[in-house]
């Protein structure tokens, strides 16, 4: 999967970054390369469900997909 960022620079320094295609989905750091591991880990985070909250039955299929 690739998404698109929108890198920024930060007024008081560093970077921030949005990624449109996940509303909500954004991040800061000092240097390129911490916003560039911090990108993975807000996206990975904006991303993922807890599925405690999901009710699951006895026919229920859970699956993972990598696009």
């Amino acid at each position: 999967m690739k998404i698109k960022v929108i890198i920024h620079p930060a007024e008081e320094g560093g970077y921030w970054a949005e990624v449109p295609s996940i509303p909500g989905c954004a991040t800061q750091a000092n240097s390129y390369e911490e916003l560039i591991q911090n990108l993975y880990e807000a996206i990975e985070g904006c991303l993922s469900v807890d599925l405690k909250d999901i009710q699951i039955t006895a026919n229920t299929r859970i699956l993972e997909l990598a696009v």
